[in-house]
């Protein structure tokens, strides 16, 4: 049973070290242009789980009224949200490089 409290201290440790708190993200943010030179804007640099990136990239799309989509660990927002976007990540917890 004494085993038992060593893989309970154990799972608890290695729980503890999982990924970085929003508050220790440091995102980066920018713009480019896709086809027809429609704006989108990026943001990268999520050390979150895939659920948890698509549930901030739903509160943007929300808080800008835009459509959008999660690719490869970043949000990609339709238009050009650069003034908007970084208020709303800090407002979360997160920090913006640049």
């Amino acid at each position: 049973m004494a085993n038992d409290d060593s893989i309970d201290d154990l799972l608890d440790e290695l729980d503890s070290q999982g990924d970085l708190e929003s508050s220790q993200q440091t995102l980066s943010i920018r713009m480019e242009r896709r086809r027809y030179d429609k704006p989108v804007t990026i943001i990268e640099g999520f050390d979150l789980p895939n659920s948890e990136v698509q549930s901030v990239a739903s509160d943007l799309k929300s808080a800008v009224g835009a459509g959008g989509t999660v690719d490869d660990g970043r949000i990609e927002i339709q238009g050009d949200h650069r003034d908007r976007v970084p208020d709303l990540l800090r407002d979360r917890g997160f920090e913006i490089r640049g």
